[in-house]
């Protein structure tokens, strides 16, 4: 029978157009596709090859268990990894011995400081193994850079920021042109090694090169907790010292009002409960705007401002953060849940149909909701037609909630009530609760969620002649049930489910 074969497939320093007409073929007529990414699950090279994909193929995702030195494996940081290579080795292994050939994307060149060379020389013994050269992220960064990195008899030196600071500084005043990768954390000690060299001057800051969200600074002038893993250090030729470099050519983006209001939801609670797109929006804005206690949520970071108000000024956040906006910001505004579950991107929207912000791009980002979180941790309550429901009469008036409910409790459906109750607003919750018992079951399921995701998670299952109003907050979510909605006991705990199927 025959074996596959592997290809580790170069993909360039990021711009989908500068992956190699070869790369594209063999990506596409692959098999089984083969990328790596940390624990986020998120995977750069990915998104590269994305345009050339096709569906069907059979994709293995291969999570690193570390990204830095802090581990508690028992062989540490490099046992980890090392462990980690064997097993996703083993697994491309088993593919290639069905026969089937596997692509493996690397960012850049695969034989360049990529992860692919520790399977390469893990399988290349046993298996035909073809490498696919790309463009690499030094050569993407001079190209973004605009200034020749190498000229006549002139030596570049390549070196990664992990190394001693000394070893640096050494390296760095003994070289003509240098590219210094891996940046990230390292960022501060390659500036000292850079200003200890003499050479800090003649540095620049090249971030995610060819990309969208590329980024060139001097490198004097980078705040370092703003410099991701994907950045290089550059010291372009010497010779060539006389010719501007691109970013200085190019006006600023609040001179261009290239601004944007991105509305970001946060999720239920923490981290693991916030999207990919959604992480990655806020690490790309350099402003955060957002209702107090949300905008605590995101871990701050010395380089973004951040802007709490209070929880009833949605009008005044969302004029705000256009007019940051205007002024060039990348602003995200940041919204419990779904920002557009009574949240956050109407009322951005809204605002930003006056004239003064027609210029102003506004993108969405959904969030978990609140209503999903509780419905998960019950069971799936929300299996058949539902509906969500304020009971807030702030910016509506009870009549039009009571009727609401009514049709709802009329239409058997499942009904998730968002804003139940506050400190100074107990009725709505009973007079609801009066409601549906008019037209539904006693003993129908009802599910009363509070802070899910977060460290006082409480989840009550009870039913409508049951369940007490006065154990509704503003922190609490309900769900009250349709008459085929059933509270079954599995494995010591009560879960909560809406059958598929409608009686007829």
């Amino acid at each position: 029978m025959r074996t596959g074969k592997l290809y580790g497939v170069g993909l360039g320093p990021g711009d989908p157009e500068l992956v190699t007409v070869k790369a594209a073929r063999l990506i596409g007529a692959a098999e089984v596709i083969a990328y790596h990414a940390a624990r986020h699950g998120r995977s750069i090279a990915r998104s590269v090859a994305a345009p050339y994909l096709r569906p069907g193929q059979v994709e293995e995702l291969l999570l690193y268990p570390v990204t830095t030195e802090t581990t508690d494996h028992p062989g540490g940081y490099r046992g980890a990894l090392e462990e980690f290579y064997e097993e996703c080795a083993a697994r491309l292994a088993a593919h290639l011995d069905a026969g089937r050939d596997v692509v493996v994307l690397a960012e850049g060149d695969p034989l360049f400081y990529g992860s692919y060379m520790h399977l390469h020389k893990r399988l290349a013994d046993r298996y035909e193994a073809e490498v696919v050269p790309g463009v690499t992220s030094v050569s993407g960064a001079s190209a973004a850079l605009g200034r020749p990195l190498v000229e006549g008899e002139e030596t570049l030196t390549v070196l990664p920021g992990t190394l001693p600071e000394e070893t640096l500084a050494g390296h760095l005043a003994g070289s003509d042109a240098v590219a210094v990768l891996k940046l990230g954390r390292t960022f501060p000690k390659v500036r000292a090694a850079l200003e200890a060299a003499g050479r800090l001057d003649e540095a620049w800051y090249v971030e995610r090169a060819t990309t969208g969200s590329e980024r060139i600074e001097r490198l004097a002038d980078v705040d370092p907790a703003s410099a991701p893993y994907f950045s290089l250090a550059l010291l372009p030729s010497p010779m060539n010292a006389h010719v501007p470099v691109r970013q200085e050519l190019t006006p600023s983006r609040a001179a261009k009002g290239g601004g944007e209001v991105v509305v970001v939801g946060l999720g239920p609670a923490g981290r693991p409960w916030l999207t990919p797109e959604a992480q990655d929006a806020l690490a790309a804005a350099d402003t955060l705007v957002g209702y107090g206690p949300y905008l605590d949520r995101v871990p701050p970071n010395p380089r973004q401002r951040r802007f709490p108000t209070d929880n009833r000024v949605e009008a005044e956040r969302a004029a705000h953060a256009l007019e940051l906006a205007l002024e060039g910001a990348r602003v995200a505004v940041v919204s419990s849940g779904d920002p557009g579950v009574f949240a956050m991107a109407s009322a951005v929207l809204e605002v930003a149909e006056r004239d003064r912000f027609a210029g102003v791009p506004v993108r969405v980002l959904p969030g978990l909701t609140a209503a999903q979180a509780v419905a998960a941790r019950a069971g799936a309550p929300l299996g058949h037609d539902f509906c969500v429901i304020s009971l807030s009469d702030i910016l509506k008036p009870w009549d039009v909630v009571a009727e609401r409910l009514t049709a709802a409790a009329r239409a058997d459906l499942v009904v998730a009530l968002y804003n139940p109750a506050s400190k100074t607003r107990r009725e709505q919750i009973e007079k609801a609760r009066a409601l549906f018992l008019e037209h539904r079951a006693p003993e129908t399921p009802v599910v009363l969620g509070r802070d899910v995701g977060g460290a006082q998670e409480r989840l009550t299952v009870t039913t409508l002649a049951e369940f007490a109003p006065a154990d509704v907050d503003m922190r609490t979510l309900v769900i009250i049930g349709s008459s085929t909605t059933r509270a079954v006991e599995r494995a010591g705990r009560t879960v909560v489910y809406t059958p598929r199927r409608y009686p007829a």
